[in-house]
């Protein structure tokens, strides 16, 4: 067997862990109380669920199994993905008239004669994945317009050969559908499909279609297996669909209407990815939605998981982070229908007209749903007054569904905390909260539902990811330090299943050549797919969850947050500012001063903005800008900032930064802000940002103020012109720490607990079950880790971070565990109480 660095590590690792329940290693301390005997909230089955979205090729040139792109011909470039080989006399051409189907009226003239042969090749989706032995299922509708010729189906690689192929003739002058098998002789990830008229003669083609014979329970035009069973393991209790941002569009005729994607896939009209041009980085001009996995498919998946299904509607507005189209409220109306129709659709008897629907597509079973969302993650005023009425017509028609609000697309700022306020009164059943931010967020953040008012609205936390860089960047990774994090963030909401309902880690796919969003919980090429890290993470908690929650009590001597570092920053927001006698001092000591007079030495100017120096001052002077200038130093600790600042042009204040550190953390007083009417001191987490505290206030044009921010542990204090204008204290952010949940298996007599170990050294962890008489045999470990914090799965190392499965040595209901440093560790332990 070959001996890797990871075998070396995972060996290592196991014999440690055969020592530990024997108090031959580490000392203990830390104590974790488990109080078997008083079990809490009921928790939901469906708590830990999959999100799923048309992002990063997930439906089309993913999930949906079909391997042609453009099958239609009704992409705006009617031969996107298709390029023609026909001879100097042959020709191919895009036709409309007399169509297969009015619905995609576009088809595919090939004329052809003879020698050299006329057709064309599909490239797929980043290429066509087919592996060798295995049949492929190719279907096309054809006609023919003159003479007799032949079409020939052939699979070939990017360097020609030949991997299958097939022929089918004997057409008529009307469109049928002709259909062929094809098997390949060798796998290859990248291959075309041609498609040859042999012989004299015009043929017209349309819905050109070549599905893997093996798709998910083998259906015909089916999903892919793989990435299904991947979802499978997951056990799911929820499948939300389908989306996201796909549900509210860049504009509302780009919006997903679900009406439009149900019945024969030749009459689902296709439109645009929003997806196709949202990042300037990641532009992806070939993305379109066919619309084969629809309404109907998404039901049918959920009910193949045995997942509750969540489908979110649109609420009559159009993303807000393009253009925030809104449908007026007096013509809500048919957004409104669209929903009780979907409720029908969904749970309707075969007797009533949409439940008639679904029956002729071949469930007449109803599929159970007891969710809907109303809304992504819009915010304001506007989606309170459409979510209201939404809310007014579906509960008094449907007051058996439970109805999913959105608060915006952050987790703390003044839109999400708006939204909370009002939809509180409102009487929400659930809200949907989002937030991707760096690791360094969610550790701080494990304890944030244990603060929530039990008496209102539950909480589906339907949008999460540990981001390594930074949202949107290129350079995320799906690293064992953004798993840990997240797991640690689960075990509070696991703690809090009376609040927490619902969750899902977003976005679910994305494919190695054709993503625009990374992180994401499971990578595909073609053929292969591989879990992450955070995928083990969520499958340890959804296969583990339990059925209650046991009170814990943690305790860990030595977990003290320690001070955090910082330097300091001059900003500009919308205004032109100078700034002079910058100086920074702890006690007595000076730490940094600077005067501007010949240079601005140990800063970092940016090149947006218009900095530089006059008259002993930094300045920027470009009134619109918003702009930072960086001190070099980020290395102090409870520090002083004084200075003296004047506003010169713009319609705000000015911001000065401290405690700007780890993982894109920072905090900031905000003078003169939110259209120069108050001063405001605002925190940002890991990216994610939160007004802390407010007061009115303005700064004047052309006066220089004396600013002074002095920070002690987590207290800020705010000066202007030596008068108090805020103070705030603001939680030490935690960067690593020990983490615990425990829950209790009804039917298998078992405590599960749950153990993150975010540091840098191993845990012993002095353990005790209150309540249990005995532990029964067959306890089980499962352990994730990895020997650094950065390792990643991939399509090629797909199991180096993974989990590991052992028997643990537990004999009593109290013993000592060790927890490595930087796991996951859950303990299942059969118990008699």
């Amino acid at each position: 067997m070959k001996q890797t660095r990871q075998n070396v590590f995972s060996v290592a690792l196991m014999c440690a862990l055969a020592l530990s329940t024997s108090g031959m290693l580490w000392a203990a301390s830390a104590s974790l109380t488990i109080h078997a005997d008083q079990p809490g909230a009921r928790i939901n089955p469906a708590l830990w669920g999959v999100f799923f979205e048309d992002i990063n090729l997930g439906a089309d040139g993913g999930l949906y199994a079909e391997r042609v792109k453009n099958r239609s011909f009704e992409f705006p470039d009617p031969m996107m993905g298709w390029k023609a080989s026909s001879g100097p006399a042959g020709s191919a051409e895009i036709r409309t008239d007399s169509p297969f189907n009015a619905a995609n009226p576009h088809y595919l003239r090939l004329r052809s004669v003879g020698e050299p042969a006329t057709g064309v090749i599909n490239e797929g989706f980043r290429g066509i994945g087919v592996k060798g032995g295995e049949h492929h299922d190719f279907s096309v509708q054809v006609r023919a317009v003159t003479g007799k010729p032949t079409l020939a189906i052939q699979l070939t690689a990017p360097d020609g050969r030949l991997l299958g192929a097939a022929r089918v003739g004997g057409f008529s002058a009307d469109w049928k559908l002709r259909t062929t098998r094809l098997r390949a002789n060798a796998t290859e990830p990248k291959a075309r499909l041609e498609l040859i008229v042999e012989g004299e003669g015009t043929l017209d083609l349309d819905m050109v279609s070549l599905f893997p014979r093996k798709t998910w329970k083998n259906r015909p035009g089916g999903l892919r297996a793989d990435m299904v069973q991947w979802l499978a393991d997951l056990k799911p209790g929820f499948l939300r669909f389908p989306g996201g941002c796909i549900v509210e569009g860049h504009v509302l005729t780009n919006r997903y209407q679900w009406k439009t994607t149900i019945g024969p896939v030749e009459e689902r009209k296709l439109i645009v990815n929003r997806w196709n041009f949202e990042f300037r980085h990641r532009p992806t001009p070939d993305y379109y939605q066919s619309f084969g996995l629809g309404f109907i498919e998404y039901f049918q998946l959920a009910e193949d998981l045995g997942a509750e299904p969540l489908p979110i509607l649109n609420c009559g507005m159009a993303c807000q982070f393009n253009s925030g189209e809104l449908v007026p409220l007096d013509q809500l109306g048919p957004y409104i229908q669209d929903a009780l129709d979907l409720i029908e659709f969904a749970n309707g008897p075969i007797s009533s007209p949409w439940g008639a629907k679904r029956a002729a597509m071949g469930h007449p079973k109803p599929f159970h749903l007891k969710m809907l969302g109303i809304g992504n993650e819009q915010w304001g005023p506007q989606y309170l007054e459409r979510y209201a009425i939404f809310h007014r017509v579906l509960k008094e028609k449907h007051p058996e569904i439970m109805l999913v609000s959105g608060s915006g697309p952050s987790p703390a700022d003044e839109r999400f905390d708006f939204l909370w306020l009002k939809l509180r009164e409102l009487q929400a059943d659930i809200v949907d909260e989002h937030c991707y931010a760096n690791p360094i967020w969610f550790l701080s953040n494990a304890d944030r539902y244990d603060r929530y008012d039990r008496r209102g609205p539950k909480v589906f936390f339907g949008e999460y990811a540990a981001q390594s860089d930074r949202i949107v960047s290129v350079n995320n990774e799906n690293n064992l330090e953004c798993a840990l994090a997240e797991a640690a963030f689960m075990t509070g909401m696991e703690r809090n299943a009376d609040i927490v309902r619902l969750a899902s880690y977003a976005p679910l796919f994305g494919h190695v050549d054709g993503w625009q969003w990374r992180p994401n919980l499971i990578w595909v090429d073609n053929l292969r797919a591989h879990a992450t890290p955070n995928y083990h993470v969520q499958a340890l908690f959804a296969r583990n969850r339990g059925d209650a929650v046991l009170p814990v009590q943690l305790s860990v001597p030595d977990d003290v947050r320690p001070a955090p570092t910082g330097g300091l920053g001059l900003g500009t927001y919308r205004t032109a500012v100078e700034f002079k006698d910058v100086r920074v001092t702890r006690g007595g000591e000076t730490l940094f001063a600077a005067d501007f007079v010949t240079e601005a030495k140990g800063w970092q100017l940016p090149g947006d903005g218009k900095w530089g120096m006059a008259n002993g001052a930094l300045a920027q002077s470009d009134p619109r800008a918003v702009s930072t200038a960086w001190t070099e130093d980020v290395s102090w600790t409870d520090y002083t900032v004084s200075l003296k600042a004047r506003k010169v042009g713009g319609s705000e204040g000015f911001i000065i930064v401290v405690r700007n550190g780890h993982q894109n953390t920072r905090v900031q007083w905000n003078v003169g802000g939110w259209g120069n009417t108050r001063h405001g001191i605002q925190s940002m987490l890991g990216v994610q940002d939160q007004l802390v505290a407010q007061v009115p206030g303005s700064i004047e044009s052309g006066r220089w103020y004396d600013v002074r921010i002095a920070l002690k542990g987590p207290r800020m204090d705010c000066y202007l012109d030596d008068q108090l204008v805020q103070s705030a204290e603001i939680p030490l952010p935690r960067r690593e720490g020990l983490f615990a949940s425990a829950v209790h298996d009804d039917t298998a007599r078992e405590v599960i607990l749950k153990v993150v170990n975010a540091a840098s050294h191993p845990r012993a962890l002095d353990i005790r079950l209150e309540g249990v008489k005995r532990i029964r045999s067959g306890a089980k470990t499962f352990l994730l880790t990895s020997e650094k914090l950065s390792d990643v799965n991939t399509l090629d190392e797909p199991d180096k971070v993974s989990p590991r499965q052992f028997a643990p040595g537990i004999k009593t209901p109290a013993f000592r565990q060790l927890v490595p440093a930087h796991a996951l560790m859950v303990l299942r332990i059969p118990v008699v109480k």
